[in-house]
């Protein structure tokens, strides 16, 4: 855990190398941002076929990389948690101004809210649902990463310069050391998702999926 002798020691100029520490198992989560069925589903594929890019990226290296954190995590008692796009009600009242003004209301329990099957969580693991493009602003996730006494956050889902972006650097400002793990995230383009990560990289560390898998087996 980190100290607060540690923090004390940080130099008035700083040390960006700080960021760059290995995770500790007993005080990290997985956090899986918005990959739920209303947000990758056969129909929507078939509706939005300019997105292509983006269906494959998470077809073909964000759920096979998703799988492998996943089971890595839960073999190595590291947290898991989801958060999700859902509504507190039935017709999204609840919701920020901007999810009302795009029209992004989920109702409380309906399909859309679930999370893929290929990356569902287990019944004993953390379901955040979220109103904004913020978890951290619309919902007790700080709250409750304090109480499992979590210090570094891995993050990993959609969209990339979106809700895992702005995730990366409010979760920054709250205090948590953030890795990025940048081959299971997706969005609209490959230019998008590499300017979102030289946006990023002062907020985080970046990483792939096998670093972080090293780092999990030690």
């Amino acid at each position: 855990m980190i100290s607060k002798k540690e923090i004390e020691s940080i130099p008035l100029k700083g040390d960006i190398n700080f960021r760059e520490k290995r995770i500790e198992k007993d005080h990290t989560a997985l956090l899986i941002i918005d990959l739920q069925k209303g947000e990758y589903n056969a129909k929507i594929i078939r509706e939005k076929p300019n997105n292509k890019y983006m269906w494959d990226r998470i077809k073909n290296i964000v759920i096979p990389n998703g799988t492998k954190l996943i089971q890595a995590c839960r073999e190595n008692d590291v947290e898991v948690i989801y958060t999700i796009i859902e509504s507190l009600t039935q017709d999204g009242r609840d919701s920020s101004l901007d999810y009302k003004i795009l029209g992004m209301c989920v109702p409380r329990g309906s399909i859309d809210a679930k999370v893929i099957d290929e990356l569902k969580p287990l019944d004993n693991e953390i379901i955040i649902p979220k109103t904004s493009s913020s978890v951290f602003n619309s919902t007790n996730i700080e709250y409750v990463l304090r109480n499992l006494s979590i210090q570094y956050l891995m993050i990993m889902g959609i969209v990339t310069d979106q809700c895992v972006e702005t995730a990366v650097r409010d979760g920054c400002d709250k205090g948590f050391l953030i890795t990025l793990i940048e081959d299971a995230c997706a969005t609209h383009t490959q230019e998008r998702h590499e300017s979102s990560l030289t946006g990023i990289k002062g907020y985080c560390r970046i990483r792939k999926t096998e670093d972080i898998l090293r780092e999990i087996k030690i």
